[in-house]
């Protein structure tokens, strides 16, 4: 498959970005308890990362259709390297918090990001309908390798304490390496190039014809991603460190090998939504990945419950590219924007909800219930999604 201009600087730039997130994910709870905070402080962060990351999705989104996306994507690089200057400046609680909020920090470590909804109208629009699932496949496989190769820095905090640096000094630095990627990934985005507009074309719209459809994606969407929320990277990260007193240097190896899983979960995802279906390659992976997850929550040693986790990784990202490009599908070419921003919004909300009540629930000691709601809970998405998309489908399975 040749690989425009356009898909290749996106695929580079969702790179640079993942590979931050993929160590601060990890190292954000690390150093927030290391300021004394306590574990429901550290849900409160990230759920109102998540919350203020879904605001500004919405308006990047909205605004996507008449804006040059370039403009928009440069935009949110600064955005994330003023973020990483942020909390490397400063150990104070409330200013956390606001940081947090209006910053582009991602706790889950996943797709969901400011940058998400541009990048997915750019990639759709580079490639053909018959390419585009595997265009997602290969943006989803580099995201997340990136972001496996970036989970193995977080052990930095503790390969540098035999040099007399402190956990918190050496975090502090790994936030000013996000802010350098945010940079670099503007540099890339500021590459892409111009796509030529016919005379007289209509700028990009707002929903139209294909309103309902996202809508009923969008809630339907918002019920697994408030289950996700339960258990994002620096929460899962938060429940083997106190559960198993898993070592910083451990847990990232173990978060590399969950990001290398998860990648090469992807290009086969794109194979099986080929065979049976973009809607059935979502639920039939997704439901075995949650009944792993609730059974990790009974694991008798660390030994069965990094197993299980792995086996999860392996199985339960495999949604997120047939997801992509199964809304991208569905909708008109002018809808694209605010589709991709109209169903990635409610899920930033619905998971920004969840992190608190985990963090609540970990500090009540029961440590295990966030994982059997997020298990039991994405079972109820996986059968609801299926009931009510299974007989829609898009342009290339209607042949």
């Amino acid at each position: 498959m040749k690989v425009s201009s356009a898909a290749r600087h996106v695929y580079l730039a969702r790179a640079i970005r993942d590979f931050g997130d993929g160590f601060v994910a990890i190292l954000l709870p690390v150093y927030l308890t290391a300021l004394g905070l306590s574990a429901f402080e550290v849900g409160v962060v990230a759920t109102l990362a998540l919350l203020g990351s879904a605001i500004l999705t919405l308006a990047i989104g909205l605004a996507g259709g008449r804006r040059d996306h370039r403009v928009l994507l440069l935009c949110a690089s600064a955005l994330m390297a003023v973020t990483g200057i942020a909390y490397a400046a400063t150990s104070d609680y409330a200013i956390l918090l606001v940081v947090a909020f209006v910053g582009t920090i991602n706790p889950s470590g996943g797709s969901t990001s400011i940058f998400v909804p541009l990048e997915h109208s750019v990639l759709t629009g580079a490639v053909t309908p018959a390419q585009r699932t595997r265009s997602f496949a290969r943006y989803s496989l580099i995201g997340a390798l990136a972001g496996a190769v970036g989970s193995l820095l977080a052990g930095a905090p503790e390969w540098l304490a035999p040099a007399g640096i402190s956990t918190v000094a050496a975090i502090k630095w790994m936030f000013l390496a996000y802010a350098a990627l945010g940079v670099l990934g503007g540099l890339v985005y500021a590459r892409i190039p111009v796509p030529a507009r016919a005379p007289h074309a209509p700028a990009n719209a707002a929903l139209g014809p294909s309103r309902g459809i996202v809508y009923k994606l969008a809630a339907l969407f918002s019920i697994d991603a408030f289950a996700g929320g339960f258990v994002v990277q620096s929460l899962l990260a938060l429940w083997l460190f106190e559960r198993f007193d898993l070592s910083l240097s451990a847990a990232s190896v173990f978060f590399f090998w969950t990001g290398v899983f998860s990648a090469f979960s992807f290009p086969v995802a794109a194979r099986i939504g080929a065979r049976i279906g973009l809607v059935n390659t979502m639920v039939f992976t997704h439901i075995p990945s949650s009944l792993c997850l609730i059974a990790a929550a009974f694991a008798p040693s660390v030994e069965w419950a990094l197993g299980l986790l792995l086996v999860r990784a392996a199985l339960s990202q495999m949604d997120v590219p047939t997801r992509s490009s199964y809304v991208m599908a569905v909708v008109t070419e002018a809808e694209r924007p605010a589709a991709a921003s109209v169903t990635a919004v409610p899920r930033s909300l619905a998971s920004a909800a969840s992190p608190a009540l985990a963090g609540a629930l970990f500090a009540a000691g029961y440590a295990a219930w966030p994982l059997l709601l997020c298990g039991g809970l994405k079972i109820l998405y996986d059968l609801l999604l299926l009931a009510a998309f299974r007989h829609i489908k898009p342009p290339e399975e209607r042949i």
